[in-house]
Order: structure tokens, then sequence, then C-alpha cells
């Protein structure tokens, strides 16, 4: 039998029991009793009963605690699998995987994990399947997220020198208003629901084709919604039709929704509706129009599209009041999660 290894001898058991009584993790401070055990003068095999493990173990123990101290006796996390792919072989797939996909070239407007699985075999002659590549994708950073909507012929420089004057604006605003008169950003938009309702995702066993319910018929409605998002507060109304009369009865439910002695600033997009010469805004509210083709600037997109994913796609609605029934149900549900406004409307 091979001679048991020696311990080092540069801490003290009282220094292992006063470091236990400072840590935090409970396996770490078996671990550092159960040396203290040995240097007071302990056999291995009552430190191995004490710890409730095999000598095996112990002996492991005490070639971590002779290489890093107290220290060593932490617990570590498992490597894991080593990645398929090199630094170099990742980094280009970060570039492809930035850059997305060419149409022409590569026959498809997103990537899939087949694609890129196709795309690595090409490029570095390595094979890989999709769960694997999707895990290599994880560990880099990425996630598979649902896009947010950009207009075809929206400018770059237009956000930004909105963003650069946004503060400048509100405070031009602010300078009209009797002083200390508190400010409340709303945004505004207007969404259709009717009985072509969208298909969502949905769980289902892997290799099934799941199915849901499609209407072909086109009654409609519109929900205007408004969300002040720093107060979690929100205002809407179902409507017909957009017009300016719908508008203008949309403005008087967020002017009821102000804060008493509050100014609304209404931020919404550059609708026909929106700035009609018939409209009647309230006087504590402020219209103040994003630049044109810009809807992710809007946090409102992000709402409706959580409330057809959860609460208003793969329906059959009967008739035109059945539209509105659950329009308001699912407005109402929105009202009632101010949590859940705060949490979208004050996305980056």
């Amino acid at each position: 039998m091979a001679a048991a290894i020696g311990v080092r001898t540069d801490h003290t058991s009282e220094d292992l029991r006063r470091f236990a009584r400072r840590c935090g993790y409970p396996d770490q401070v078996r671990r550092l009793l159960a040396m203290a055990l040995i240097l007071d003068g302990g056999s291995r095999s009552d430190a191995a009963k004490f710890a409730g493990v095999t000598l095996q173990i112990v002996r492991d123990w005490v070639l971590r605690f002779n290489a890093d101290g107290p220290d060593g006796l932490a617990t570590r996390k498992a490597p894991g699998r080593a990645s398929i792919l090199n630094d170099e072989q990742r980094a280009r797939l970060a570039e492809i995987v930035e850059a997305g996909p060419i149409p022409a070239a590569h026959g498809v407007v997103r990537w899939r994990l087949a694609d890129l699985a196709q795309w690595v075999r090409d490029e570095f002659s390595v094979s890989v399947t999709r769960h694997t590549l999707g895990r290599e994708l994880r560990t880099m950073g990425y996630r598979k997220l649902s896009a947010r909507p950009r207009h075809r012929g929206q400018k770059d420089e237009g956000i930004a020198m909105f963003k650069k004057g946004f503060a400048a604006r509100v405070a031009q605003i602010r300078k009209g208003l009797p002083e200390r008169t508190p400010i409340e950003l709303w945004w505004q938009d207007e969404a259709r629901i009717g009985q072509q309702t969208k298909l969502t995702r949905r769980w289902a066993r892997r290799g099934t084709r799941p199915s849901a319910p499609r209407d072909q018929r086109r009654s409609s409605a519109w929900i205007f919604g408004a969300i002040c998002p720093a107060e979690g507060k929100a205002a809407g109304i179902v409507m017909p039709r957009c017009n300016s009369e719908a508008m203008s009865m949309h403005l008087e439910e967020i002017a009821f929704h102000i804060a008493p002695g509050a100014h609304a600033v209404v931020i919404l997009d550059q609708a026909g509706w929106h700035g009609s010469a018939e409209l009647v805004v309230p006087s504590n509210i402020t219209l103040l129009p994003l630049p044109p083709r810009c809807p992710e600037l809007n946090p409102v997109e992000n709402v409706w599209q959580f409330m057809r994913d959860n609460w208003l796609s793969d329906r059959i609605f009967k008739s035109y009041d059945d539209i509105v029934d659950h329009c308001c149900f699912a407005w109402n549900n929105l009202v009632n999660q101010p949590w859940r406004i705060m949490s979208i409307g004050m996305r980056q």
C-alpha cells in the first residue's frame, strides 16, 4: 500500500476552522473541517467518515489543499465538453451570424441551425450536429430572439437626430407650462384586430406539426392604446375604424388618466389622423411626433406583439361584437398588470 500523502503545515487546524466560519459555501466548509481534523492528528478514515465520503475523495482533497491552500477546496465547476470549434472558427461563425445570410447565395432569409451547420461543414470541413452548434452559439452569447419591426424606408440619421434633440424638445414644452408642472411621457399607437388572426408558436411533441384555428372572414376592430411606462399606466379604447374622430376620443381617454396637475407629452407616429386639423387635443396633452418610418422607437409596438401572442391569436371571432369583447378583455388584462407595462415599455 502506498504511503499517505503529507498535508502542508503552513495552515493550522484553527486557521482552517476560522476560514470555514467565514465561508458561505457548505461543501467547502465540509472539506475545510475534514482537513482541520487531519491536521489535528486524526486519521484519513476518520476524516472520510466525518465528511461522508470515501478515502479516495479525501486523498483528492489533500492534493487540492496542498496545491492551492483553502481556496483549492472551493467547489469547482465541471469543465464540460471541449468545444468542437477553435477560437478562429468561432470568430468567423460570429461574423456570419451578425451579417446574416445573402438570399441569392445562401438560399434563406434567416439562419437556421441546419444552414449554419452546413456552412461550418463547407468552410472548415468540420461535421457538427444542429444541437451541438446550438449549444456552441449559446455559449458565444447568441439567442434566438424576436426581431424588432424596421420600416424599409427608415433613415438611421433620423433616429439619431430624434434621440439627440428629445430632451431639448421636452424642455421647450416645459417652458410653456406653469412652474413645477410634472411631465408624463406617453407612447400611443393603434392595432387592427380581426378575424384573420396570426398563428403563434406553441408547445408540441417533437416531430409533429400542431394545428390552430384560422378564420378567413374579414371583420375587424381597432385598439387605440397608449402607455406611460414610468408610471405603469395605460389608456385605450376600441373603435370600428381609424380617423380623426376616434383619435380625438382616445386623447380624451388619455387625458382622463393623467395625474391631476400634470401634463403629458404623447409620443406617436405621423399617421394622417394624428396631425389632422380636425383633431381635438386636450389642454393637458402635447403631441410629439416620431421620425417617419421608425416603428421600433415606439414601445407600444411591443405591447401589440405581446397581446397578440398571449391573448388575441389562434382564435375564431364570431362577429364584430365578439372581436370588441376580446380586445377589451386583452387591454384590461394589460392595464391590471402595471409591472408588465413597465417591463415592455422601458426596454432599451
